[in-house]
Order: structure tokens, then sequence, then C-alpha cells
């Protein structure tokens, strides 16, 4: 289930970003680490945001030689204030942090929905808040939010994270709508599922709760409702996102990239 390499030729799409501050979330691995490879790749300085400071100095090591920079930023998301002062003077933002647990409501957590929603909410509203001056200041800006195919369908036992990914949809519409007038577009980017250690961990997570052996998780529950048969690989979603950064993406505002492989046709 491996990509055809002509999906991850790197930096497909054309995008000039020299001069411009990206910041970008949950930067250590995965979607995060992808997209501040491709941005940095366009000439951005990127602030690379996560509490991971071994994975952000490996980042940090992987961005060298590029156009831009990679500037690694250890800081914990539900430090809501300290997220908000990070994203001043931000050009480009991407809201990507993601956290998961797969249980079904009568056991889940409450401390851990308290958590998700502050993760994948509360501090993208907030890095938001923090961005906006500096965007509407200068009359540009762009905002992306790594939502989900779950901030348009529900799956059972992901209670919080369908809940956070809702409530991203909502407010990414909203910053596009106020920010249209300054020059600031805000969208968001869909995957099913990444290959992503997230993903990976979901493995182990799913066949407990669904009482499965873990080898049929991936073909019978996370690619069931897909008609594309494999995950969808790190840098494809990056250049998802290099493109709503673009200039030939102006116009695209307060919508949803889906990259689901069909999910959503059904």
């Amino acid at each position: 289930m491996t990509a055809p390499r002509a999906l991850l030729a790197p930096h497909a799409c054309p995008l000039d970003l020299g001069g411009r501050t990206a910041l970008v979330t949950g930067a250590a691995g995965g979607i995060g680490r992808a997209c501040a490879l491709r941005l940095a790749a366009a000439g951005a300085k990127v602030r690379a945001v996560d509490r991971d400071a071994a994975g952000l100095e490996e980042l940090a090591g992987q961005g060298r030689g590029l156009a831009g920079t990679v500037e690694p930023h250890v800081l914990d998301l539900t430090d809501l204030d300290a997220a908000e002062h990070a994203a001043a003077g931000t050009d480009v933002l991407v809201n990507n942090a993601g956290i998961q647990l797969v249980r079904p409501l009568e056991e889940f957590p409450p401390e851990v929905f308290h958590t998700v929603l502050t993760v994948m909410l509360e501090a993208p509203f907030r890095l938001i808040r923090g961005a906006l001056p500096h965007m509407y200041g200068q009359g540009w800006g762009r905002i992306v939010n790594v939502s989900s195919v779950h901030g348009l369908r529900a799956s059972a036992y992901k209670s919080a994270y369908v809940a956070a990914k809702h409530g991203l949809e909502g407010l990414s519409k909203t910053a596009a709508l106020e920010g249209a007038p300054h020059g600031v577009t805000s969208n968001c980017v869909n995957p099913a599922y990444v290959r992503t250690p997230l993903v990976e961990k979901q493995l182990a997570d799913q066949a407990q709760a669904h009482g499965i052996p873990q080898e049929r998780v991936l073909s019978e529950v996370l690619l069931q409702d897909s008609a594309v048969k494999r995950l969808i690989e790190p840098e494809e979603v990056a250049e998802a996102v290099a493109y709503l950064c673009g200039p030939q993406a102006s116009f695209v505002t307060g919508t949803s990239l889906v990259l689901d492989g069909g999910w959503t046709a059904h």
C-alpha cells in the first residue's frame, strides 16, 4: 500500500514564500514535518512548533540546505497564552497538531476529551487570533487548518477527535469570512488516514475497540470506506497545503480540500 512515486515528487506545486514567515504546529513528525519542509523548500522561514524537542531537532537537521529555514520552537499547545504569542508576525499558519484516543463514549476519559478539544480546537483559535493582526496589517495571509475526513464524517469511538475536527471546520469558515476583506484566506485540508505515528497507534486501539486482530484493522476498519485502498503519504497532504498558500488559490477560501480516496463519495 505504498503511494505511486509520481504522487510523491517533491515540491511539485510552484510556490515562492521567500520573505514569508510560516508557523506549523505538530511539526516534529508526520504531516507537520512534511508541511514544515515543504514550506521551507519554498523559501519560508518556518517556525516549527511541537512539544517533542528531539523530533524538532531532527527536523531542523532535515531542513538545512533548503531555500528557507526551519526554526524549532518547543511548545505545549495546552499553554494557550504561549500559543497565541508564538503566532505573532506569522504570514502562513498551518494548524496541524492533533492527538487521538479511541474509546467508546461511556468509557472516554473526560480529562482526555478536554485536552483533545484544547489542543485541536481552542489552540487553533488562539493561534489564528495571534496571527491575524499581522496578516490584516499587510493585507495578506494564509491559514490552513489540517482537518480530516472526520471533520466531515463521524466514526464510532472517536468522540473527542470528531468533535474537535467538526469545530475546526466551523472556525476555519468563520476566519475565511472575516479575513476576506483583508486578503486573508482560511481553508481546511481533509485527508483520510495518513501514514503517520498517530495512525499507526490507532491500529492497536481500534483492534481492541472492535475486537479483531490488529492486522485486520487497516483493511476492515480504516480503509473500509475508502475507494482507494492505501494510506495517504504526508507529502501528499503537504502539497495540498502548499497549493492553498500559493497565488493560484487566492480565490479559494472558506472551503475544505478533501483528500479521502473517495470516502465521502458514498
